[in-house]
């Protein structure tokens, strides 16, 4: 039985879905929630600053709630990794549309039972990348990585030396601002000192 808190979290991919945000509160408080984080955030952002809030603000013996998986997680390999993080915290965690709960032996075995689909999908997926390489390989499609900073040093370095400013040679070379200022540091130590 659990013996901390109930906590929530809430979970829309756009501004107008307000009333879906507020039907998932509505259902956690239900459930028993005593403190719900929300937001209203595609899951693909990379900031989901109430999720990590709440992650934050949970204890051992606490169980965190969501009404369904996507509302907490990207795809199965990230439901698993957020569940084990949360596991190792002495956290459960509760998914309403699945009747999943992590505290208890059916939930765990959920658990396992998707951890090997997700390693499947994997497995599955690399297999299609690399027989999709393989065929344009064999047609001579396959271009491979398009070149990184480090292919273009010598082009960065020279257009450095002739006296274009960093936004210049970022223009020119097609690479970051970011990737201009590591090469540039890399042979002049400080890029600070070379920003223009």
């Amino acid at each position: 039985m659990t013996t901390g808190a109930l906590i929530g979290y809430a979970r829309t991919s756009t501004l107008d879905q307000v009333a879906g945000l507020e039907a998932q509160i509505d259902e956690l408080r239900m459930a028993g929630c005593t403190k719900v984080f929300s937001e209203q955030v595609s899951s693909v952002d990379a900031a989901r600053p109430q999720l990590s809030a709440a992650l934050g603000f949970l204890r051992e013996g606490d169980t965190f709630v969501v009404t369904r998986p996507d509302r907490l997680a990207r795809g199965t390999l990230d439901l698993l990794t957020i569940v084990d993080d949360l596991t190792k915290q002495g956290v459960s965690v509760r998914i309403m549309s699945m009747d999943l709960d992590t505290s208890t032996a059916t939930g765990r075995l959920v658990l396992t039972v998707l951890a090997g689909i997700a390693t499947f999908e994997r497995s599955l997926m690399l297999e299609r990348q690399r027989a999709g390489i393989a065929k344009a390989k064999a047609e001579g499609k396959y271009k491979g990585r398009s070149p990184t900073a480090r292919a273009k040093s010598a082009e960065i370095l020279s257009l450095k030396n002739a006296g274009k400013g960093v936004a210049e040679i970022v223009r020119e070379t097609g690479t970051s601002r970011a990737s201009v200022y590591r090469v540039l540091s890399a042979v002049h130590g400080d890029a600070r000192a070379h920003r223009s």
